[in-house]
């Protein structure tokens, strides 16, 4: 994806400064060119994707997307992760997650982004993202980011400014964490994005009372969801949310598919990463993290108090049962790496706390227990 430096209000391609493709992307850009001159030939017109966004006083960081769309397609409403609801967006028919695979990216696209009362120009990058950190004057609170193609194609895309007083932040996984998933993970995604209809899903019980609760008393604690799933189902986990009340939140995820330097993209060094970003980015922020531990969030989580937990206000791990725990990893119990990491963040001395439960409702018992208030 793209990013910018702060301010500078224009994008540059980062694949720039890389001497030649992996043979993956390279393909794979051949593909996408080819078919996308299909499409074309056939009037399918450039469409932007707008994601939730996130920013802070003086600047904001804006996600989108460019695709081809058939004419007879209408407006995909916002995937604001339930933050949709404050950008205003338009209601969409549940569909098959496999239909949002059928799509074809339009790289170096120029969209011009309005952010309150300032212009700024940026390029996509091979996928059709944007990524980009952008110069603003929003105030704290919701906001519609406007942005538009050099044929007219608009959309808002809604960013959460962070105001400066605010210090306490949640991040949560989705998969297994505020989503019963119930399958192998190595078939997680492709059930819940290619066959399994949207409407069948099932919340994790509690979970959205516990962010409800952590919220009470300040509705201004940012909710980020971190998870390593596709963008093209961001629409449908965006609807998922808003369905079961969790809160407005961006999400931050994964573009599938081969990068510059490989075949496949990391999910741990993913989530690492905007983790990473997000402790450099709001500095004043301690985020409560929150995952399951069927798989690496316990680990990562551990990393994050480990190296940076001066950020860390707390950490809450879904405990999956055993038949969830052989689907995850073959095994009816937490892996070794998984128990060791939460031992070892529960140990540190500046007394980060680690709670473990069955579900939400569990959860938040502990968290009444200990008295954890982001307020």
């Amino acid at each position: 994806m793209l990013r910018t430096a702060r301010g500078t209000g224009a994008s540059t391609n980062p694949a720039s400064s890389v001497p030649r493709s992996h043979l993956a992307a390279r393909l794979e850009d051949g593909f996408d060119r080819a078919l996308a001159h299909q499409l074309r030939a056939r009037g399918w017109t450039v469409r932007i994707e707008p994601y939730a966004g996130y920013g802070a006083t003086g600047w904001v960081r804006v996600l989108a997307r460019t695709l081809l769309a058939a004419p007879q397609v209408s407006d995909h409403e916002l995937p604001g992760a339930g933050g949709s609801a404050q950008a205003g967006s338009r209601s969409a028919t549940a569909l098959r997650g496999w239909r949002s695979f059928a799509t074809a990216q339009v790289s170096g696209a120029e969209l011009e982004v309005r952010v309150g009362d300032r212009t700024h120009t940026v390029v996509t990058d091979r996928g059709g993202y944007v990524d980009t950190i952008l110069e603003s004057d929003l105030p704290p609170g919701w906001h519609d980011v406007r942005l538009t193609t050099s044929d007219g194609a608009t959309a808002n895309a809604p960013v959460h400014v962070i105001g400066p007083d605010v210090r306490t932040g949640i991040v949560s996984d989705i998969d297994d964490t505020v989503m019963v998933t119930r399958l192998p993970r190595p078939f997680v995604a492709a059930w819940n994005v290619f066959v399994r209809h949207e409407s069948a899903r099932e919340p994790v019980p509690g979970m959205a009372r516990l962010y409800a609760e952590l919220r009470e008393r300040d509705e201004d604690v940012p909710v980020v969801y971190l998870s390593t799933g596709a963008w093209n189902a961001a629409p449908t986990l965006a609807r998922f949310l808003r369905r079961n009340r969790y809160p407005a939140g961006p999400l931050l995820l994964t573009d599938w598919g081969p990068t510059n330097s490989g075949w496949f993209r990391s999910g741990p060094a993913h989530k690492v990463a905007q983790l990473r970003r997000l402790f450099a980015e709001l500095p004043d922020v301690q985020w409560i993290l929150v995952g399951d531990d069927g798989q690496h969030d316990p680990e990562i989580y551990a990393g994050a108090a480990q190296h940076f937990g001066g950020h860390v206000r707390a950490i809450l791990i879904r405990q999956l049962t055993f038949g969830e725990h052989v689907l995850a990893h073959g095994v009816p119990a937490p892996t070794v790496d998984s128990v060791r990491a939460e031992e070892r963040a529960a140990r540190r001395p500046d007394g980060i706390p680690v709670l473990q439960g069955a579900d939400g409702t569990e959860l938040l018992r502990l968290v009444r227990e200990r008295g954890l208030d982001p307020a």
